[in-house]
């Protein structure tokens, strides 16, 4: 079939070139290029190469081609062509007599066949009206379509549209607004088909594929540019009623962000406008292209000075105004029920103070440049010519440099200085060398100054003659220096290794003396008779090490004294102490009487504390006899209530009576607490801590008292609670007991509360069906034993209704439900509500049953400003279906309502 259709194809072409033909195809496929962001100017030139022949098909189908050669010679281009047509035939559709060859040579007719091939499979092929399709199917939705209007009769795609009004019917019957159809006329059949050509254009988004003069001036319209145009007009009003119940539901859902999301807007706006400058300000105070002369560098000054008075102090409001309005918006969409507002990526609050620091310190750095800049300027504005630039230098360098070689500082330094004025010597030698040089070109330019009759050769001749005679003075100098600086060097390094040695017996002493004066003074903090012996051993054990430490204070100070008389016998002029340790021999004597006075001392404190810790047992030993009856006590009667809670008999009001007399009887034991509180005071003012007499501590006693008074105190409520739930919502006591019976069945551990997994069994036991409702919040369950077990018993138990209950019955998810909790859930309605699942339903409506929506649907079904609003906000959609400008309505539709991202 599809095979003979093209060959009529090529016959009909073959016979002439339809200008109207060409100018509706041309149209038709700009319409779905543009898609894309390209078009084409001439049909039979544009798709010679076949690379925008692939990117029409993919286009219209939705579907990705093979990658397409790039190259421009003809091997290419068949390449290209051929895969198009490829695709074309994987449709369904036999191509005969059209080659690659011909399209990549130009040829017109085979062409516009190949493109009437596609029209007819991607456009008309698919239409299907009460059981016709193609041709047939759309001849007869035209039909229906314009039955009710007078001077219209639709029986083939030629002539019947010559006047018209074929057209003007179509778009009236959908969109009545766009034209006066009672003002047309038959007889003027030009201005019909311009009306409606310029309508579907501007407000259907049908582009004009026909001319009007070529319609009216030809007996017989050419009939495939007819249906082409035609089956555009089906495509754009097909599901335009469900498409317009839909756009209601959204715009209803939608108008209750539309406030806050302004509000968002505007954040944003703000946040980039200040970001962007900060972005553009930064550059010009990162900027360090220097100036050549001071008056430029002084303008930039100013221009920086400008920006500090004039340009910086708006901007910093607008931070502080940006931060409030972030604040007043988070505070309205908490009060509105709203997810908080989270700014996009770089435009939080944080990011801007980032951004804003970033500026200040670029601006610090700016100000420091600018100011080293011109110190650089001027400083090069002070430079002169060669000889006095040289001269000066050599001068400045000289200076001192006699008397720093006649200084006599050898004589009263240590050895590390001598070391180190010998190597400084070293380095000026190595300096005065380098200075041969410079002394030389001196010389040399005074010669020169003076060959060329320099006026002022007199002073300059005088100036070389200074330096020259300076430069032998310094060499001598030098050599002076060295020998003295060596013959001193020898003489300290024997003192030397008599302070290292000193030193490295004196520190260790002077730190074992610290850390005994550190022990012996030392509070010790114990808290039983072991401890106190255990430091009384140690001690004793401390003293016996006495005698062999007096023993090394004596040899340390020998050696002191041995440098002493060194000293003398040379007549060495020591410059300060030992330069390897600050510990004088003054201060090892004073720290070692020291020691000896603390050692009676801590043998006193010992005794002290020995007995003080026996006293302390006494107390421990008090308080744990107390303890251990009390603590039983209470964990008894906690679980005697624990059983009267679960196994209550009679009436609420019976059960009441009775929880009050126990009630009672627990209060009457409160003396025994107090007389223990007072053996626990005197523990706490003996500072006592560990009882190894008991496991008990005040605070769990405390604690139990507390919780026994609150269980009791609790379960009286809650029997009051059942009997007000009882009253107040008609509950028989039949019922109440009903509710108590399954409630303590499922209530294994008998904790007063139920698990998840129990409180699931205990609603199907008293006949509550939890089905899968989509319409309610959503749960899970995690115990694959109980729910085998309730399938194996016929429930049908839903994860997401369970889920639904127990955020009611457990609102902070502890993981339990009270049985207060499950008597409220029990006399309790549910309502359903709007939820995304109805919003995503309504976007694929308008989306013609895809699961994406296009920019053209959105603006075509929506009111401008909620169509813009959601353009601007629905991420791309990157399904396997995807087109070119996809938009994801579900992951949109979820974020309405809190559910993701926005």
């Amino acid at each position: 079939m599809a095979g003979i259709r093209s060959r009529k194809i090529c016959r009909f072409f073959s016979s002439r070139l339809n200008r109207c033909t060409v100018r509706t195809f041309t149209a038709w496929c700009n319409s779905h290029l543009r898609k894309a962001g390209t078009q084409i100017e001439n049909i039979e030139e544009d798709f010679r190469d076949g690379l925008k022949l692939m990117l029409l098909l993919e286009v219209i189908s939705g579907e990705r081609l093979a990658k397409p050669e790039r190259g421009k010679m003809r091997v290419h281009k068949i390449s290209n062509v051929n895969k198009a047509l490829d695709f074309i035939a994987s449709k369904g559709v036999k191509l005969v007599s059209i080659g690659a060859e011909e399209i990549v040579d130009g040829n017109v007719k085979m062409t516009l066949g190949m493109i009437w091939t596609i029209i007819l499979r991607f456009a008309i092929q698919d239409i299907s009206v009460e059981e016709t399709s193609a041709k047939e199917g759309l001849l007869l939705w035209c039909q229906r379509k314009t039955a009710p209007y007078k001077n219209v009769n639709i029986q083939n795609f030629h002539i019947s549209w010559k006047d018209g009004l074929g057209f003007c019917a179509l778009i009236h019957r959908h969109r009545p607004e766009l034209i006066d159809y009672g003002k047309l006329r038959k007889d003027d059949p030009l201005t019909n088909l311009n009306t409606a050509f310029d309508v579907a254009e501007k407000y259907l988004d049908i582009p004009k594929m026909l001319d009007a003069e070529d319609i009216v001036g030809t007996a017989r319209p050419d009939e495939k540019a007819i249906m082409t145009y035609v089956s555009s007009f089906y495509h754009a009003f097909s599901g335009a009623q469900k498409a317009e119940t839909a756009a209601n539901r959204i715009c209803k859902v939608l108008a209750v962000n539309q406030e806050n999301e302004q509000l968002m807007e505007d954040y944003e706006k703000l946040a980039s406008d200040l970001l962007e400058w900060i972005r553009r300000t930064i550059p010009w105070l990162e900027n360090r292209a220097p100036e050549n002369t001071m008056q430029a560098m002084q303008q930039k000054l100013e221009d920086f000075r400008d920006y500090r008075r004039l340009h910086k102090p708006p901007k910093v409001q607008e931070k502080c105004q940006l931060e409030i309005n972030f604040n007043t918006l988070q505070t309205k969409l908490r009060l509105s029920n709203r997810p908080a507002f989270m700014p996009s990526e770089g435009k939080m609050v944080s990011d801007i103070n980032n951004a804003w620091g970033g500026l200040e310190q670029a601006e610090k750095g700016y100000e420091e440049w600018l100011l080293n800049e011109i110190r650089r300027l001027e400083r090069l504005d002070h430079l002169a010519e060669k000889f006095r630039q040289k001269a000066s230098i050599h001068e400045s360098w000289t200076d001192g440099k006699e008397a720093m070689l006649q200084q006599k500082d050898y004589e009263t330094a240590t050895l590390s200085e001598i070391k180190a004025l010998l190597k400084k010597h070293e380095a000026f030698e190595s300096d005065l060398a380098a200075h041969q040089d410079r002394v030389e070109q001196i010389a040399a330019i005074a010669q020169e100054l003076n060959e060329l009759d320099y006026y002022d050769s007199p002073s300059v001749n005088a100036r070389c003659q200074k330096i020259c005679d300076q430069w032998d003075n310094l060499g001598a100098l030098t050599q002076k220096r060295r020998e003295a600086l060596e013959r001193t060097e020898k003489l300290l390094e024997t003192i030397d290794q008599l302070y290292l040695e000193y030193a490295k017996r004196a520190a260790p002493f002077n730190n074992w003396m610290e850390g005994a004066m550190e022990d012996l003074q030392d509070t010790f903090i114990v808290h039983t008779i072991e401890e106190i012996q255990g430091l009384t051993t140690a001690h004793e054990q401390f003293k016996a090490t006495l005698p062999d430490a007096d023993k090394e204070r004596q040899a340390i100070l020998g050696i002191h004294n041995e440098v002493s008389k060194i000293v003398q016998t040379y007549h060495v002029n020591m410059a300060g102490t030992n330069p390897y340790t600050t510990i004088t021999p003054h201060e090892i004597n004073g720290k070692w009487e020291h020691v000896r006075q603390l050692v009676p001392r801590r043998d006193q404190a010992l005794m002290e504390e020995h007995a003080r810790q026996q006293q302390n047992e006494r107390l421990r030993k008090q308080f744990g006899a107390q303890a251990n009856v009390i603590g039983p006590w209470i964990q008894t009667k906690m679980e005697e209530i624990g059983r009267i809670s679960i196994e209550m008999h009679g009436t609420l009001e019976d059960q009441l009576n009775h929880l009050r007399q126990y009630e009672k009887s627990i209060v009457n034991y409160k003396p025994k607490i107090d007389q223990l509180e007072g053996d626990h005071q005197q523990i706490q003012e003996a500072l006592i801590f560990d009882n190894k007499h008991t496991n008990y501590t005040m605070e769990h006693i405390r604690v139990g008292w507390e919780q026994l008074l609150t269980t009791i105190a609790r379960t009286i409520n809650e029997v009051e609670n059942q009997i007000l739930t009882r009253d107040a919502k008609g509950i028989s006591q039949e019922q109440m007991n009903e509710f108590r019976a399954s409630f303590n069945h499922f209530d294994r551990d008998h904790s007063g509360t139920l698990g998840p997994e129990e409180f699931k069994a205990c609603l199907i036991s008293l006949g509550y069906d939890i089905g899968n409702d989509a319409q309610k919040k959503t749960g899970m369950m995690d115990c694959e034993d109980f729910r085998a077990c309730l399938i194996s018993m016929g429930y049908n138990m839903g994860e997401a209704e369970f889920a639904r209950i127990m955020s009611i019955v457990d609102p902070n998810r502890l993981g339990v439900v009270t049985f207060q909790a499950f008597i409220d859930f029990m006399s309790r309605e549910t309502a359903d509500t709007d939820t995304a699942d109805q919003v995503m339903a309504s976007f694929k409506i308008l989306a013609g049953d895809k699961n994406y929506i296009t920019v053209e649907e959105l603006r075509r079904e929506l009111p401008p400003d909620q169509a813009e609003y959601c353009i601007a906000r629905m991420a791309p959609y990157n399904g396997r279906d995807a087109v070119p400008g996809a938009l994801d309505y579900m992951s949109f539709s979820t974020a309405l309502y809190g559910e993701s991202d926005l």
